[in-house]
Formats: C-alpha cells, structure tokens, sequence
C-alpha cells in the first residue's frame, strides 16, 4: 500500500461495500499489504471478479492507484484460454 494508507482500512472497505474478503498482511507486513487467497477450484472468472472487486474498492477507499488493471487482466485471461 501506498504511504499514507492502510491495507486493513482497504480490506474493511472492501468487504463492507463488496462482500468480499481478502487477506492481511503478517508479521512485519501486517497492515502494508493484503492478500488474495482462495480454498480449493480458483479460476479465471473468480480471479477476474476478485481483481476487480480490488480495483473498485481501490477508488473507493481513495488509494491512489492507475486504472485498467483489470482491463489488462481481462485481456491477458482471455488470450491464454484453451479452446
């Protein structure tokens, strides 16, 4: 996270307006960073929701950030899809 902002001031703000949670930074990164984790089948669709369920609370929570991340996710999923 950019100085100035809290990963868990992030992750608040994400599961409050999205119903999605991420993980916390541990140890000397509590609170720098967060982490996206899963449990079991993760795939395409699920990681392209995450990431942009990131990049909204991003904007929302005011953490300076450039945009199209999810755009250039989107982009690189679908031409690394097998047929």
């Amino acid at each position: 996270m950019p100085a100035g902002h809290s990963a868990d001031g992030l992750r608040r703000t994400i599961l409050e307006r999205f119903d999605m949670s991420l993980g916390s930074g541990l140890g000397r990164l509590a609170d720098k960073v967060f982490r996206i984790g899963h449990l079991g089948d993760f795939n395409d669709l699920m990681l392209a929701g995450t990431l942009s369920g990131v990049e909204m609370g991003l904007g929302v929570a005011g953490v300076p950030h450039r945009r199209g991340g999810i755009n250039a996710a989107l982009d690189y999923l679908a031409g690394n899809r097998a047929a």
